[in-house]
């Protein structure tokens, strides 16, 4: 396992956790009922519930391994509990402009809770890395798959910040 800090928000634990209650206080057990009703009908080698459920099972317990360690590695971060808003650091949303005037809003989460799309990027990810520590009108270069950009900050903002 990765020897680097684990960080996550306060939400993103809470979703692992949802996560891990749902699958082994609801789904875990439904499956093993089904799979001990599939197991009493007789030969299992052509029993399509018994296998699927065999299968489904194995994948449930892996998943449970994992959220398990990932939560007892977590280091809850909340971002509203920042001492310094003037800097980037974990659960800040940032505005940055790249060289070509594209406008990005981006937030600082756990690798976790990644979702592209939303502009939710991971701790660890290069341009994460490259943004940690900056202020307003710093320039930070980032050394991308598809080329090297540079990125303006013009916002840095975090949640619970006050106005």
């Amino acid at each position: 396992m990765d020897d680097r800090p684990n960080y996550i928000t306060p939400a993103g634990y809470a979703a692992l956790r949802a996560e891990y209650e749902l699958l082994f206080a609801t789904e875990r057990p439904a499956l093993v009922e089904t799979i001990a009703w599939a197991a009493g009908n007789g030969d299992r080698s052509e029993n399509g519930d018994y296998i699927y459920g065999r299968k489904r099972l194995r994948e449930i317990d892996r998943r449970l391994g994992w959220l398990s360690k990932r939560m007892k590695a977590a280091k809850v971060i909340d971002p509203a509990a920042q001492p310094d808003r003037t800097r980037i650091w974990f659960g800040a949303t940032v505005r940055v402009v790249d060289d070509d005037d594209n406008v990005r809003l981006l937030t600082l989460v756990g690798d976790d809770e990644t979702d592209a799309g939303a502009g939710r990027i991971g701790w660890h990810a290069p341009i994460a890395r490259a943004l940690r520590g900056a202020g307003l009108g710093d320039v930070r270069r980032v050394v991308l798959p598809a080329g090297t950009r540079d990125y303006e900050i013009v916002a840095i903002d975090y949640p619970g910040a006050d106005r």
